[in-house]
């Protein structure tokens, strides 16, 4: 969902900044210029780490290549409808409650609109800014100067660099200037040699080959992609302008190093002489000037008047901070793959998984089908993605609501009855006094959040988190956690913990897994029992979401099913179940 990719990318990039700004305030005096100017490298780490499949940064269960064979074939035949089937056709009625949820799919385009707008916007920038340099390549005229070639490549040799560089001079610049990724070029202002000493020209090459070392060509084309992504949030520029000024005092210093010492003030004039010629220079992205404000380049000649030489202390202590915001970024990594997954997705890991074509099974459904046959140990499952997809769990979570009652002695296996609250529902069914067997028949959902409010919502998310369900997530509140809102939970999962709860892998109470048992019978069948517990999930009056979970049991194996329907207006547990029950019959299961 873009509102929340939003969020991570605002919350990580304004964190970073805030941490880098922080680190070279109080860390001023124990880091170099160079490495002040890499510390906004780490920025850019983290300002990626939004931008990265989930899956690549997943620190949760790591996804496992699944052993994917091919379906075995079966092909559907015409489904059947619960009275064909069952001998009590009420667990086939759809027993839901609609519940009111805000329409964040509006928002979702909204934002994601505006964001794409601004991106237009910036892209459109980018390209005026590019043609502006592709104007100053059309008027550059290349040197004839013989002096000032040789002193470009006596430059180039103390800097052991070999490329082949365009070294020429142009009417529209009022500032030396470097760019070009493929084709590098050096250009200077028209007529330059009338009022620059081949002294200040040794500056300037040294100062524009300095950029062409390090990469910064290069690096002016990531900040624009950034600028691009991040637009929405005025810490990245200001940010990327203070990348922009530490990079060329750490370019400063670097030429000071080449330098002798009476040659300091020399090169802080030469700079100095820019700004009295151009005192608005040209603001072109894409290239690296030597000139700039008047605050930036004030800020460089400070630099450049209390320059020192380096010493090994003072870089020891530079790459250890350096490290220490590494490490802080690297931090991030799980924060942001937790945020971006927001656990709406169960990473499946099994190598006995058949996956299967059952599509014609589905027509006009998103949905899935999990099937765990126990005997062989094995899955079969139509549609892999949706299939370990969380969605909300609706009425079949009451399974589970039962068993934990049972297990905190709300209720009783003996005493399971709950006196009608008097409010008026939808279906006649509800509106009396339930006991657990009722109110797993008719699905009635206020008993069941009867049974949540005497158990407390504390205890039911240790208890969710014990028995592993889903997300356990019960933030939606006493009344709605399981009604399309916090806890999700996938189809694989759905088959895992009835497994889990038919064979009582959680060491609860065999007399209170028993009686939910009970309540959870459908019908017999040629010596087959089918249980089972239907749900639908009802938003703002429409049937998005329908579930059938249950096992079949035979004198030879039990069988685990998950069906799992989403749709805009026409998902109810009925029509999965009777999708399921297609599908079993055609398996030679039920």
């Amino acid at each position: 969902m873009f509102l929340t990719h939003f969020v991570i990318s605002l919350m990580v990039s304004s964190f970073t900044i805030a941490v880098i700004m922080l680190i070279k305030k109080v860390f001023q005096k124990q880091l170099s210029a160079k490495w002040q100017y890499n510390l906004w490298f780490l920025l850019m780490i983290a300002l990626t780490l939004p931008y990265i499949p989930n899956q690549l940064i997943n620190f949760g269960n790591r996804f496992i290549s699944l052993n994917v064979n091919q379906s075995n074939g079966i092909s559907p035949s015409t489904t059947h409808t619960g009275d064909d089937v069952v001998s009590n056709g009420n667990w086939m009625h759809d027993f839901t409650v609609s519940v009111s949820r805000p329409n964040l799919e509006f928002l979702n385009i909204i934002f994601s609109g505006i964001w794409i707008a601004g991106m237009l916007v910036l892209a459109v920038m980018t390209i005026h800014a590019w043609l502006k340099v592709t104007s100053i390549k059309g008027t550059t005229t290349e040197l004839k100067n013989k002096d000032v070639l040789i002193l470009f490549d006596q430059c180039k040799q103390q800097l052991n660099i070999s490329r082949q560089f365009t070294v020429g001079e142009s009417p529209l610049v009022t500032s030396p200037m470097t760019f070009g990724l493929f084709k590098t070029y050096v250009v200077l202002p028209a007529h330059f040699g009338k009022w620059l000493s081949m002294e200040d020209i040794k500056h300037i090459f040294l100062h524009e080959l300095n950029h062409y070392k390090y990469k910064d060509i290069a690096t002016n084309y990531l900040i624009i992609i950034y600028q691009i992504l991040y637009w929405f949030n005025p810490l990245v520029w200001f940010a990327f302008r203070e990348m922009r000024l530490d990079r060329e005092i750490a370019c400063d210093i670097a030429v000071l190093n080449f330098l002798d010492k009476d040659c300091y003030a020399k090169y802080g004039n030469t700079i100095i002489h820019f700004v009295e010629r151009a005192s608005h220079p040209m603001k072109l992205p894409l290239t690296n000037q030597l000139n700039g404000s008047k605050e930036q380049i004030k800020k460089r000649i400070e630099k450049i008047a209390s320059f020192a030489n380096e010493s090994k202390l003072l870089k020891l202590k530079s790459i250890a901070i350096f490290l220490l915001v590494g490490v802080f970024v690297a931090s991030q990594i799980p924060i942001v793959s937790a945020m971006a997954d927001d656990n709406d997705r169960y990473n499946f890991n099994s190598d006995r998984t058949v996956y299967e074509d059952l599509s014609e099974y589905f027509s006009g459904y998103e949905g899935s089908f999990v099937l765990y046959d126990m005997q062989a140990d094995q899955y079969s499952i139509y549609n892999e993605n949706k299939s370990t997809l969380r969605v909300s769990p609706n009425s079949t979570y009451k399974i589970y609501s039962a068993l934990l009652g049972l297990e905190s002695n709300v209720i009783t296996s003996e005493n399971s009855s709950i006196k009608w609250n008097g409010i008026k529902y939808p279906y006649d069914s509800w509106n009396m006094d339930q006991n657990l067997s009722t109110a797993m028949t008719n699905s009635v959902t206020w008993y069941f959040q009867e049974l949540d409010k005497k158990n407390k919502l504390g205890n039911i998310q240790a208890y969710l988190k014990e028995i592993g369900y889903g997300n356990y997530d019960v933030s939606g509140g006493i009344e709605q956690y399981w009604l399309e809102s916090s806890l999700k939970i996938s189809p694989v999962e759905q088959v895992q913990l009835l497994k889990a709860f038919y064979t009582n892998q959680f060491g609860f109470k065999e007399k209170n897994v028993q009686t939910v048992k009970d309540t959870l019978k459908l019908d017999e069948k040629n010596s087959a029992w089918l249980s089972g517990k239907t749900g639908t999930g009802n938003v703002n009056g429409k049937n998005i979401n329908g579930w059938f979970i249950g096992y079949v049991e035979t004198t030879e194996d039990t069988y685990f099913f998950a069906t799992n329907l989403q749709n805009e207006d026409n998902a109810y547990g009925s029509k999965a179940a009777e999708i399921t029950l297609s599908i079993l019959r055609d398996k030679g299961i039920y």
